[in-house]
């Protein structure tokens, strides 16, 4: 469904009929009543960008501490948000199976925001659950020194330079732990050895990232720009001066992203930093959102693993 609505609502000019992508972004409404073990609310913190986040629950073992996922949904900066059923599935999923507390952020969309808006509404959420008067309705049993910061796809991205922000401004109660990226959606103005083999993959084409691209860097910039191209020649943040936390990075070998994906862990371990490759050889982009996939499930039990080994 999803995918109809981006491919006929995305016009030759840059601009999105929303009116036609809205037919096929199903809903979700939060539920106080747990739904598959999860209990939702939603929290507004600018209501002028309608920058909310959607906080998922683990209804059972509300007296064991939990981590925290901030989680960033994909749709290459432009489609989606975190009421969307496809998301809200996703994280629902994801706190079900790895015990966590999920904050899942509505960040503004592009073109109508390109960048940097989407990165400055990630980080603006970070400081606002730094602030203890922020979270006096989150349960007491949600660790914030046990924070993880994930996102998948243009999320992934989002995940990135949102820790990059974090890292350099120094938060006082939140403490980022660890870094979720799957399949973040990196690029550049090279072409790949994935992109070319993989032009016309199913989900998300070489065509679709080009535009997608188009509608988000500020205009005038191609793809090396630092946004996409985090370890190009344009980069700006020298990530081996931060205390950058331990990163999972996910990819899938029927991607076109997979070669750009690869550099972004192998950027990681030449800064010095402690990253981790989970690679699916025949996953396709987003294949997380079928989770009758076998891989589905084993990114799950992956991404448990992984928090767990890091909040012992």
């Amino acid at each position: 469904m999803l995918g109809y609505g981006i491919h006929f609502s995305r016009r030759s000019d840059g601009t999105i009929n929303r009116f036609i992508m809205n037919l096929f972004d199903l809903k979700a409404q939060p539920s106080k009543q747990p739904i598959d073990g999860v209990i939702t609310f939603d929290t507004v913190v600018d209501a002028t960008r309608n920058l909310y986040f959607r906080l998922f629950l683990p209804s059972l073992e509300q007296n064991t501490n939990k981590p925290l996922i901030v989680y960033f949904h994909g749709g290459g900066f432009a489609y989606m948000s975190a009421n969307s059923i496809a998301c809200d599935d996703l994280c629902r999923n994801l706190c079900k199976k790895t015990g966590a507390v999920i904050i899942s952020v509505n960040y503004r969309l592009s073109p109508e925001h390109k960048y940097p808006s989407q990165y400055d509404d990630g980080f603006d959420v970070l400081k606002f659950i730094d602030d203890n008067a922020n979270t006096k309705n989150f349960p007491s049993n949600v660790n914030l020194k046990q924070c993880f910061i994930a996102g998948d796809s243009a999320g992934g991205n989002l995940a990135h330079h949102v820790t990059v922000k974090a890292c350099e401004y120094g938060l006082r109660n939140v403490k980022l732990i660890g870094l979720i990226a799957i399949q973040p959606f990196f690029g550049g103005k090279e072409r790949t050895e994935s992109e070319n083999r993989l032009v016309d993959a199913p989900v998300l084409s070489v065509k679709g990232t080009d535009w997608l691209w188009k509608t988000f860097l500020p205009e005038g910039s191609d793809r090396d720009h630092p946004a996409c191209n985090v370890f190009g020649p344009k980069s700006v943040d020298d990530i081996r001066r931060l205390k950058f936390p331990a990163t999972m990075v996910v990819v899938g070998g029927v991607d076109p992203l997979y070669d750009w994906q690869i550099r972004y862990y192998e950027g990681l371990k030449k800064c010095g930093k402690e990253a981790y490759l989970i690679e699916y050889p025949n996953a396709f982009h987003s294949f997380y959102g079928a989770p009758e996939l076998k891989e589905s499930a084993l990114l799950m039990e992956e991404v448990k693993d992984f928090i767990g080994k890091l909040i012992k």
